[in-house]
């Protein structure tokens, strides 16, 4: 199961569209992801760069790049970013297998 938190800012006219017509709009948009897979684990509206913050988790990538590129293809949002997260078993499973990798960077002989 893959975690992701995911960030939107709503277009003026989105706003002025649920200013009329109230309603929980992250509660609609978690339902269209459903049938991905996807489901909103948590979410608020937030103030500042984003609009919406939302936990969400799902089979994979795939299933959220999709349902994101959906809810952004329908034009209500202005910006939408999408940050996999990691469980902290998932990290130390990460940072172990970083512990094999011989990198060597650009400037090393």
């Amino acid at each position: 199961m893959a975690w992701f938190m995911i960030q939107v800012s709503y277009t003026p006219a989105a706003w002025a569209a649920q200013i009329q017509n109230p309603g929980n709009r992250i509660a609609a948009v978690g339902q269209m992801m459903a049938p991905l897979g996807v489901t909103f684990e948590h979410y608020w509206y937030s103030f500042g760069e984003y609009d919406v913050v939302i936990i969400a988790h799902g089979p994979g990538n795939i299933e959220a790049a999709a349902g994101v590129l959906a809810a952004y293809s329908g034009g209500a949002l202005t910006a939408i970013k999408t940050t996999p997260l990691m469980t902290s078993d998932e990290a130390v499973a990460a940072l172990r297998k970083a512990a094999d990798v011989q990198y060597r960077p650009p400037s090393a002989s």
